[in-house]
């Protein structure tokens, strides 16, 4: 979007230096990245940065409202989610932008989705990286907003956050089958700038309220913290799971990313949002009548992994055989601009891009220390809808 870094690059692109980049990103730690890195990243002009930050600003406001953590009580519709030991905010946040233009043709995000989870905050330092070193990305740009901090301070914040003056072999990042999950790429960064412990939750050991596993030479080790990565939609799926331990067990333990917060910031905070950078959104349960305009909108399971589940084309049919209501969000259409110009002129690139946020013990509100853009020609941003294309995928943001 910044036309002078924008046709640099293109001019300077082609698909063998394309294919470098990414043969170079998978050598690094010989493990072939599962899903598509972009053939781009993205140059994000001033007003959409001020934008974004203005956005993420409003948003927070609602977030960090003393009775935030009440009104969001009603998330917890199955009693089997919740965790006990609920912490007083999140620690991890993120916010995914749809990039609109306005009434001058000016970039304008608006509001997607928001998440109260960690998303893949090692993996974007490590593909930024690349990105910059092989393209030749300039120093002028950054994909930090605070032009103070580098990878280095980056990752040393996030250190802090999730390992502080805990030992970092007595903290595990969870998930479900580590090693088959599309983002096992961010795990092995985590793992290699913090020195923690990567671990399935089926090899979680359980006595009484302590958690522990078994190293490499078969010792038992105490788990004091939990960097936690597995997602409730996923663990309901996987019937074949056998455990030592419950989520909803009182455990002694310290979660980084408590949860409860999965929930809490979800699509249900969405309807609790307003403002020019957030689309409407309603409960289907609470909707006494349905808006005319149904064809700009689409609905949502409140709680869906990777997004499954969604109808793009809404009709009052389709909301009447709704069963579980309670279930679904109706949201307001966001009409994504194509405003990245790829090198073939006829198929112009849309994108949104991930603010990623952090909330410190002892911070006030989130702080937005990095970002996630995935670049898509489909109908949606998801794989499915831009198989065989190119110039789609995940990528970074830099910064004017």
């Amino acid at each position: 979007m910044i036309s002078k870094y924008r046709e640099q690059f293109n001019h300077n692109f082609s698909a063998s230096s394309y294919q470098e980049f990414i043969e170079k990103a998978n050598k690094h730690f010989n493990y072939k990245i599962p899903f598509r890195v972009a053939e781009s990243p993205l140059f994000i002009p001033q007003i959409l940065k001020e934008r974004l930050v203005e956005a993420c600003d409003e948003i927070n406001k609602v977030i960090c409202a003393p009775d935030f953590k009440s009104k969001t009580e009603g998330a917890f519709f199955n009693p089997d989610w919740r965790v006990p030991n609920e912490d007083l905010h999140t620690t991890f946040l993120q916010m995914d932008y749809g990039i609109t233009i306005d009434e001058n043709g000016d970039p304008m995000p608006k509001l997607i989705e928001i998440q109260g989870f960690p998303s893949v905050y090692f993996f974007q330092a490590f593909i930024a990286k690349y990105y910059r070193s092989h393209f030749n990305i300039s120093d002028e740009l950054s994909t930090y907003l605070d032009k103070s901090m580098n990878e280095e301070s980056y990752v040393e914040l996030l250190r802090n956050i999730i390992i502080g003056d805990t030992d970092p072999k007595q903290v595990v990042m969870l998930e479900i089958e580590p090693a088959s999950q599309n983002t096992y790429i961010d795990f092995v960064c985590t793992e290699d700038q913090l020195g923690l412990k990567v671990l399935c939750y089926t090899k979680v050991i359980k006595k009484g309220r302590e958690l522990f596993y078994l190293d490499d030479d078969g010792n038992e080790v105490r788990i004091l913290k939990i960097y936690n990565r597995v997602i409730f939609d996923e663990l309901e799926q996987r019937n074949d799971l056998v455990a030592q331990f419950k989520f909803t067990d009182d455990l002694d333990v310290e979660w980084v990313g408590h949860p409860n917060w999965f929930f809490k910031i979800s699509k249900y905070t969405m309807p609790m949002l307003s403002g020019k950078y957030v689309p409407k959104c309603f409960y289907l349960d609470q909707l006494e009548q349905y808006p005319e305009d149904l064809e700009n909108y689409v609905l949502k399971p409140l709680y869906s992994f990777s997004g499954s589940g969604v109808v793009i084309d809404v009709t009052k049919e389709i909301l009447d055989e709704v069963s579980d209501r309670k279930n679904y969000l109706l949201q307001e259409k966001v009409t994504y601009e194509p405003v990245l110009k790829s090198p073939n002129p006829d198929e112009p690139v849309k994108c949104e891009i991930r603010m990623l946020m952090i909330w410190g013990k002892d911070m006030e509100k989130p702080l937005i220390v990095n970002n996630l853009v995935r670049l898509s020609k489909g109908k949606m941003i998801g794989v499915k809808f831009n198989k065989d294309k190119d110039w789609v995928g995940g990528s970074v943001g830099f910064f004017e």
